[in-house]
């Protein structure tokens, strides 16, 4: 039964990319059963983890639905750096392109389901649809664009003001990540964030 509903769930998904390669331009059905072969997809359970310290991350991922979470593990402490949710890519060019082991983890917040592609797949991809690696191109640079805006958030303001930026930009976090993983983003204990909040509430 539960292979039943994995299989229609997957039938689902691939709708969806479908109508994603259609939106993108005007590609024929053939060539977008073709581009299909070149992605696989993969389902994960909340506390799985994609990707551990050490590991050599081959392949790149697309969050069709679910939220993962990026964390270090220093001196034995979990240090929570990102949250990617649907619509977010997850792509390490070290690691999947120079073979360089990941100094991070990659683990499932809730249950989720990723699109995911090997380099080598990504590559034949782009030759065979140039006008997606321009797109790709587009919205990674977009991506870089809001990591530098959210590490200088993060160094030139309070945990209140990174809580209140959370609020106003990212607010379905709170409904769907555990506070000690929200408090460990914003840099703060879970003690101090509920203080936050409990502050917050009362103005």
């Amino acid at each position: 039964m539960n292979e039943s509903k994995e299989l229609l769930r997957t039938d689902s998904i691939k709708k969806e990319i479908k109508k994603c390669f259609s939106d993108l331009a005007s590609f024929s059905e053939e060539e977008i059963n073709e581009a299909l072969k070149l992605i696989s997809i993969k389902s994960y359970k909340k506390g799985d983890h994609i990707l551990k310290e050490g590991e050599v991350c081959a392949k790149s991922y697309s969050i069709i639905s679910g939220c993962v979470r990026q964390y270090y593990l220093v001196d034995g402490e979990e240090k929570t750096t990102f949250f990617y949710t649907e619509g977010d890519s997850i792509f390490s060019p070290n690691s999947t392109s120079e073979k360089i082991p990941s100094k991070y983890y990659l683990s499932c917040v809730e249950y989720t389901s990723l699109s995911i592609m090997t380099l080598e797949n990504k590559k034949e991809m782009y030759n065979r649809f140039p006008i997606l690696e321009a797109l790709s191109r587009n919205s990674l640079q977009k991506e870089l664009v809001n990591y530098q805006e959210m590490l200088a958030t993060y160094i030139t303001t309070n945990a209140e003001e990174r809580y209140l930026n959370l609020l106003k930009y990212r607010p379905e976090l709170l409904n769907r990540v555990p506070q000690y993983q929200l408090a460990s983003y914003l840099g703060v204990t879970p003690e101090s964030l509920s203080r936050i909040r409990k502050r917050i509430f009362l103005k």
